[in-house]
């Protein structure tokens, strides 16, 4: 929202009651509502430089992609689906990365599935690759602030494992995700079989599996939108506006993209071996970008939310942030430093005057 790191440090947040007579659902707005929540959601995606933060985000998603592909594999491991994941996602990045890089990620993950779920070492792994797949997260939640113009005030030793609890709640619906993905005919059959619907099963998980899986990512998103940021939300939404529109964004975007790739693009003669790799660094990018664009809907809904109901939103959201410590103590710091600098400015003054003397 805000165009400079001044406009985030001089508007502070209202401390008053957020969800005074404001709207309570999208459909409530005004036509006008709506046309300035819309349009600022676009110019805002621009002003706040969404397509340089959504490049930082690739590049946390790389890093953290392997550790919690890890922790998704090590958890269906425990249900006995780990192998069958293992299997799907290889055959989904195959064609992604070079097949050394595949053969020797295959090794490890197949590691996890053959090992025993032996307790300590088992919840040590996860942790492990929590704490490493959560930077993703936590740099979601370092661009949703400057989204919506606040500072990041929770102290480390209460972000940290917020983020960490973020990343495997985020994880685990990965992980239904991926169970809807690798569960097959015959599973769906027993399944079936034991509700009474036998063969009928199959057909009606194949075509349901998808409006379900549709649905895990919209709560993966509102998940994202509603605790990542360090701001106070009225409420949380399951399913948020800005959730369905970076799901169409993200879905038209993808298509385009694949389609160009197929059709014009030249990568292969470019990359050579790399191209998979490249393409599937842009389509994080742009998967990035879809999600960057549906919060700032939201965000930009919530100030149209906040001026039906007569608050002044036309500069800052008028949502309060969850916690100002470190915030303060950063500001402290910097007046310490500012002060610090004054008075070598005033010695030198002093000096100078002493020496025209």
């Amino acid at each position: 929202m805000s165009t400079s790191s001044r406009d985030i440090t001089d508007k502070p947040h209202t401390d008053a009651d957020p969800d005074t007579g404001k709207p309570e659902s999208p459909t409530k707005l005004t036509g006008g509502a709506w046309k300035v929540g819309l349009k600022r959601a676009a110019g805002e995606f621009s002003k706040d430089n969404c397509t340089d933060l959504a490049a930082s985000l690739t590049y946390f998603a790389v890093l953290s992609l392997f550790p919690a592909l890890l922790a998704v594999v090590s958890l269906l491991g425990v249900f006995g689906q780990g192998q069958a994941t293992v299997d799907a996602v290889m055959g989904l990045v195959e064609g992604s990365v070079p097949e050394q890089t595949l053969n020797e990620l295959r090794g490890p993950i197949e590691g996890l599935v053959n090992t025993p779920a032996a307790g300590i070492a088992l919840i040590t792994g996860i942790l492990g690759a929590l704490w490493t797949a959560s930077g993703y997260v936590g740099a979601f939640g370092r661009a949703m602030n400057r989204i919506y113009e606040v500072e990041e005030g929770r102290p480390f030793w209460k972000l940290k494992p917020l983020m960490i609890l973020l990343t495997a709640v985020l994880l685990i619906l990965v992980a239904l995700a991926g169970v809807m993905l690798v569960v097959s005919g015959p599973i769906a059959e027993w399944v079936g079989d034991l509700i009474g619907l036998g063969s009928t099963a199959v057909t009606v998980w194949g075509i349901a599996k998808w409006p379900a899986l549709v649905l895990v990512v919209v709560v993966i998103l509102a998940v994202l939108y509603g605790f990542a940021p360090n701001v106070k939300q009225p409420k949380f939404r399951w399913i948020s506006l800005g959730a369905v529109v970076a799901l169409v964004v993200w879905g038209l975007a993808t298509v385009g993209f694949f389609f160009y790739v197929t059709n014009f693009g030249s990568y292969n003669a470019t990359y050579g071996s790399l191209a998979g790799v490249i393409v599937f660094l842009l389509w994080l990018w742009i998967t990035n970008n879809a999600f960057l664009f549906g919060a700032e809907v939201d965000a930009e809904m919530e100030r149209a939310r906040e001026l039906q109901a007569g608050m002044h939103a036309e500069e800052t959201i008028q949502l309060p942030p969850r916690d100002t410590t470190a915030s303060d103590k950063a500001a402290e710091k910097q007046q310490k430093a500012i002060d610090e600098a004054a008075d070598v400015r005033r010695e030198a003054q002093v000096d100078q005057a002493r020496h025209r003397d």
